[in-house]
This record gives structure tokens, C-alpha cells and sequence, in this order.
């Protein structure tokens, strides 16, 4: 894949997630108005208007598209290593998307429960997938978008990505480090 058709891609992609952020907020305005979150819940502390979402989410998808661009550029340009380059990233969005989508329908709910196991999965996972890839992070700004709009999603992805870039990119290789000792002996 080329440059030019790779930035086709990220124009076209990002121009999706602002009709998907637009649809959002128009159904919003036409039932009940667009939603303020407030932080913590509370009425006294500051609101975020989902409005932000027009902007950052498809900021959001700009940059993830061309992060993804330039991890694809560095590496092996055999077709096979493409393929699996592309369908890796695929999924990672999509499972992203469908994890985030699971924690808003459950936060919409009340199901805190869920949301509490949920998070401990996620902390889990930090050891296995690279979850600060930009693929991770717009899937699940995208899932829980319709929720809880764009920024606040957004601040815990990227809380949860500088985790797991420490984790997955620092603490895993010192934990096989120390299995493969192990097994060794």
C-alpha cells in the first residue's frame, strides 16, 4: 500500500467517524438535547458537553490513522506481513470497539459489577495487548461515545494507554525475562 491511497484511507475513515459522531449528536439534539457529563457525576463540578465529540473524535481518528501509517511503513514490505499488519490492526480496533461498547451498555444500565470486572479484565490484558496502539484507543472512544460522548472516554483511554505502554513495554519483557530464566534451569 502507497502513501496516496493510505491517506484515501485515513480521509475517507475519518470522514466515517465524523458521520458517526454527527448522527450521534443529531439524535441527541432531536431527544432531549445533547448531553453535559459532569465529573464525578456530580451537578456541582464542571460539565463537558458531548458537542467536543465533532471535533475530537474525528481529530482522534486522523492521528490514529496516521500513527497506524507510520508503523506500517516500518515494517517488513512483504505482503504476508502487510496482511497480517492490517488484520491485526483491524481487529484491535473492532475488539477495542466491542469492549467499549460492552462498558457503556453496562454503564448505561447501572451495572457496576460488570464495569468493576470489565476494568479488571482490561488491567489483565494490559500484560498481553498492546492497548496504547491508536487502534485500541479510537475503537473504545468510538464504543463509548454514544454513552458518555467523546472527552471523557477519551481521558481514560489515554490514562489506560500510558499504563499499558509501562506495562506491556516495560514490566512483560522483564516477567518473560524471568520465565525464560526459569525454564532454563
Amino acid at each position: 500500500m502507497n502513501k496516496p491511497s493510505f491517506i484515501a484511507i485515513q480521509i475517507s475513515a475519518t470522514a466515517l467517524v465524523a458521520l458517526f459522531i454527527g448522527a450521534i449528536l443529531i439524535w441527541e439534539k432531536f431527544h432531549g438535547g445533547v448531553v453535559t457529563h459532569h465529573l464525578l457525576q456530580r451537578s456541582d463540578l464542571p460539565g463537558i458537553s458531548n458537542w467536543w465529540g465533532i471535533v475530537l473524535l474525528p481529530f482522534l481518528s486522523w492521528v490514529s490513522f496516521y500513527r497506524i501509517q507510520k508503523r506500517f511503513i516500518q515494517i517488513d514490505n512483504g505482503r504476508n506481513t502487510q496482511q497480517i499488519f492490517i488484520r491485526n490492526s483491524v481487529l484491535g480496533f473492532l475488539g477495542a470497539l466491542l469492549f467499549g461498547i460492552v462498558l457503556a451498555v453496562a454503564f448505561s444500565n447501572g451495572y457496576a459489577n460488570f464495569i468493576d470486572y470489565q476494568v479488571d479484565f482490561l488491567l489483565l490484558l494490559l500484560l498481553f495487548v498492546p492497548i496504547y496502539r491508536s487502534e485500541y484507543i479510537l475503537g473504545f472512544v468510538m464504543g463509548m461515545s454514544f454513552a458518555l460522548g467523546a472527552i471523557l472516554p477519551t481521558a481514560f483511554a489515554l490514562i489506560i494507554a500510558l499504563l499499558s505502554s509501562i506495562i506491556y513495554l516495560y514490566l512483560r519483557p522483564l516477567i518473560l525475562r524471568i520465565f525464560k530464566r526459569k525454564e532454563k534451569k
